[in-house]
Formats: C-alpha cells, sequence, structure tokens
C-alpha cells in the first residue's frame, strides 16, 4: 500500500496532472490578485496625493452654495446646476466639508470602477488586469478625478454603476438582483445631474437589467419608453420632491441657438431691437462657437443677456424667447444647422479647454500650488493641444470598441462594451442640440466608457481562447475551469 501510494504522489507531482496545475494556476491567481490591489492602491494613493482636497470649479462653488441652502431651508435649491448634486454634496458633506467631502466619494467611485474591472480581467487575462489600473491614469481621464464638476461626477456614478453589474453578471439572482438595484439607482441619479443623458439611458439601463447578453430587438422595444421615464424623472425630482426654483437654464441653449442663428443669416432673431452698434456686433464678433457666455457675461456681448433679463421687461424665462426660438428656427433652418454643425466641430475636432488653468495663476489661490499637482499642471500644457484631448477622437474609438464588440454581444462582456459605448456615444451627439460650451469634460463619459468598454471587448474576444500555451500569461482558467480540472483529476486519483 505505501509503494502504491508513493507511485501515486509521483504520478500527481508530474507537470501533466491536473490537479497539480489546478493548484498551480491558483496559486499564480491569487499572487496576481496581489499585485493587481497593490497597483489600485497605489493608484488610489497617487490620486489623493496629487489633488486632495479637490478642486472646486466655479460651477460647484454655487452647487454647494446651494446644498447649504438647502440644508438651512432658507431658500429654494436652484435649478441652473443640479439640484441632485447639491443635496448628495449636502448628504456627505460632513465627512470632509467642503470640497474634499466630493472629491472622495469621486476618487471612490473611480477607482472601485478600474479595480472591479481589473479583477474581472483577471480571470481571463492576467496582463489586461495588470494593464486596466495604469488605463486609469491616462491624462484624459486621470487629470478630472480631482475635479469638482457635476461631469465628472455623472462619469464615475455611470461607470461604477455599470461595472458593479458586470462583475456579478453570471452570478446567482440572489446576489445579482440587489446589485442590479444599486446599479439602476446610479443610473437614475446620473441622469439628475446631466438630464441630457436621457438619450443614452436607455442602453445603460437595459445593461443593468440584462447583463448577460446584448439584444437589439430588445433595444428597440425599450429605447422609447426608457428616454419617456427618465425625461419624466427630472422634472418629477426636482421640482416634484426637491422643490427647486426655476431658472429656466434651458432658456440659455435658446440664447445661444438665436445669437448663432442671426450671426449665419445675417438677420436679429431675438425679440427686441438692437442699436446699429449692437446689430453690427451681433452679426460678426458676438458668436464664439466654443462658448454662450459671450451673450451673458464675456465680452463683447454681455448686452444681450442684460437687455434680456431687464427688470421692467424680462424676456429670458418666457414664453417670448420661446416663441422667437421656434420661429428663427423655421425661418432659417439652414443658418440653426450651420451653427450647430459649427460648434460640434469646435467640440469634437479643435482643442478646448481641459482644466480651469487660469484659476491657479493667482499666487494666492489655495490651489494648484502643491508639489504633487503642479506637474500635472505642466502635463497639460503640453498635452491640451494635443489629440487626446479631442472629443471626436474618443467618439470614433467608442464606435470601434462597439464595433469590435458586436461578434460578441451575446457574452456579458461584450454586451458591456456594446452597452457602456453606445451610450457614450448618444451621450455625446445630445451635445449638437443642446450644447452651449466645448469643454472636453463633457465629452468625460465616453472616455471612461470608451476605456472601460475596450477591457470588456479585448475579454470578450479572448474568452475560451485559453490554452496550455498561453495560459500562463496571457490567460488564466476561470473559476468555473479550475473547479472542473480539480473534480475531473480527483475522480481519477488512484485509491488504495
Amino acid at each position: 500500500m505505501e509503494r502504491k501510494l508513493s507511485m501515486a504522489i509521483e504520478e500527481s507531482a508530474s507537470d501533466n496532472d491536473p490537479i497539480w496545475r489546478t493548484a498551480g494556476a491558483k496559486h499564480r491567481r491569487a499572487r496576481f490578485g496581489w499585485l493587481v490591489l497593490l497597483l489600485v492602491a497605489a493608484g488610489c494613493a497617487l490620486t489623493w496625493l496629487v489633488f486632495y482636497p479637490g478642486y472646486a470649479t466655479v460651477d460647484a462653488r454655487y452647487v454647494y452654495a446651494d446644498g447649504q441652502v438647502w440644508k438651512s431651508g432658507a431658500e429654494q435649491i436652484g435649478d441652473w446646476q443640479s439640484p441632485v448634486m447639491a443635496v448628495l454634496w449636502r448628504l456627505i458633506d460632513p465627512i470632509a466639508p467642503g470640497s474634499a467631502s466630493m472629491f472622495l466619494l469621486t476618487l471612490t467611485l473611480y477607482w472601485l470602477s478600474f479595480g472591479a474591472l481589473a479583477f474581472i480581467a483577471l480571470k481571463r487575462s492576467r496582463a489586461l488586469a495588470l494593464a486596466t489600473p495604469f488605463l486609469a491614469l491616462l491624462p484624459p481621464t486621470f487629470f478630472f478625478v480631482g475635479m469638482i464638476w457635476r461631469d465628472i461626477l455623472f462619469g464615475v456614478i455611470w461607470l461604477a454603476a455599470a461595472v458593479i453589474v458586470f462583475a456579478v453578471a453570471e452570478r446567482s439572482p440572489r446576489l445579482r438582483r440587489p446589485v442590479q438595484a444599486v446599479a439602476l439607482l446610479l443610473v437614475a441619479i446620473g441622469v439628475l445631474l446631466r438630464p441630457n443623458a436621457i438619450f443614452a439611458t436607455p442602453f445603460l439601463a437595459a445593461y443593468v437589467i440584462w447583463p448577460t447578453r446584448f439584444d437589439l430587438k430588445r433595444m428597440a422595444i425599450v429605447f422609447v419608453p426608457a428616454v419617456i421615464l427618465s425625461y419624466a424623472l427630472v422634472p418629477l425630482v426636482y421640482y416634484g420632491l426637491l422643490d427647486a426654483k426655476r431658472q429656466n437654464p434651458l432658456h440659455s441653449i435658446l440664447v445661444f441657438d438665436l445669437g448663432g442663428i442671426t450671426r449665419f443669416s445675417g438677420e436679429n432673431q431675438f425679440p427686441v431691437a438692437w442699436s446699429a452698434d449692437q446689430a453690427r456686433l451681433l452679426a460678426s464678433t458676438c458668436y464664439n462657437p466654443e462658448r454662450w457666455d459671450t451673450y451673458w457675461h464675456m465680452p463683447p456681448c454681455p448686452f444681450v443677456m442684460q437687455r434680456l433679463e431687464r427688470p421692467d421687461d424680462v424676456i429670458f424665462g418666457t414664453r417670448r424667447l420661446t416663441a422667437a426660438w421656434w420661429h428663427a428656427v423655421a425661418a432659417h433652418p439652414f443658418a440653426y444647422l450651420e451653427h450647430r454643425a459649427t460648434f460640434m466641430w469646435q467640440f469634437l475636432a479643435r482643442s478646448n479647454l481641459v482644466l480651469p488653468v487660469w484659476d491657479w495663476l493667482d499666487p494666492s489661490s489655495a490651489y494648484g500650488h502643491s508639489p504633487y499637482f503642479t506637474p500635472l499642471v505642466a502635463l497639460h500644457d503640453v498635452l491640451q493641444p494635443t489629440l487626446l484631448f479631442r472629443p471626436g477622437v474618443w467618439l470614433v474609438l467608442a464606435i470601434a470598441v462597439c464595433g469590435v464588440a458586436w461578434r460578441t454581444r451575446s457574452t456579458p462582456a461584450g454586451a458591456f462594451a456594446i452597452s457602456v459605448t453606445a451610450s457614450a456615444v448618444a451621450y455625446v451627439m445630445t451635445f449638437f442640440f443642446v450644447g452651449l460650451a466645448t469643454d472636453f469634460r463633457y465629452a468625460y463619459w465616453c472616455v471612461l466608457a470608451t476605456l472601460a468598454g475596450g477591457i470588456a471587448a479585448m475579454l470578450a474576444r479572448c474568452r475560451g481562447s485559453a490554452n496550455p500555451a498561453r495560459g500562463r500569461w496571457f490567460s488564466g482558467a476561470s473559476a468555473d475551469q479550475d473547479s472542473r480540472a480539480l473534480s475531473s483529476a480527483s475522480a481519477s486519483a488512484p485509491r488504495t
């Protein structure tokens, strides 16, 4: 018996024995798991070191002030920025008052998402798992983690919603359904942060509900109802639940469009009469496709909003402005399309604002002078004019990832890749109609979705391609494969 046992042990020690191969695979996966965890923790620490306590942009300061108003109940929250972000900020503010609380939320969601993606990748590709934390450090994503903007918060919330469902896509319903409920809540919060995301919502919401495969017919059926529900959610929460004060932010789009149509038609489209000098400016230098602010508070034409908001004859926020917009679009459709195409070309293809560097030029500025942050600003100055920071590049990449993943749409990884990138494409394209400025941050969700979708698309294509020749580095056997191998080996082991 002892001799038989000795022979069995020697045979088991062979490299061809499934038990030893499986044990070795588990050991290697554990080692790589710790390495991935170390890389994610290092990325998280680096983010803290570079950005803490986070920079509250001008927009964010208004949001924070609204949150404090909501706390005191002294007056209504405004709806110019997202009132939901104001309430959310107020709720988490006790953790670390000021910008730090929102920065910590963004940092947590960001690295939770990329960390989870890395561990999902580890099941199939160790190389891709190790690469994922480094992808999270790419400038078009990493530069913004410390910037308090609702566009950044929106992006990381939607990324977290998609990734947590991806992580449990093939788990039992008992585990999967609570995660799906949380993810749907995150999707809804994203819509409330950026209402123009309503046309991107169906792709992500459908993935959260059906994460194992992407079905085009099902998507076509649920698209319109999902858009309607998303559209209804915004006023229900803003004005029904939070009782937000109506500040008519949509009318800023009307002002920008009226200015653009005036510029390209050569005829005044505003429902007021201007002086000769003002009319000349409106037909020439007032129009700036980069932002609508030249009609609001920046030279050369702040007189436009001054007149539209004149106390004795307010036009902004009234039906008069809406009627003027409808009339202008109907009378000059080509001028409207030219204006919108000019804006979109500037947004997608040209160099635009990335970080608010001018805020930190003042030596008295409380932010921007950290020895860990200033090298990032220097790198920003070098990279800002390059293709890395052109939304059009990321839009094309998102479409490419979606196309590459299409053949694997019946797998969880393929469904994830298609859903997030399709959502990103739909989101970016809404700016053709509602865009007011061409800052790169408005494409942040597209950047995140393209990177995450690219990782998933690669996983989907290498799914099932594991073989002994490649298994040691590129492919890692899944837990199910390990279990089956162990079971088979145990069944064939010699018995005494």
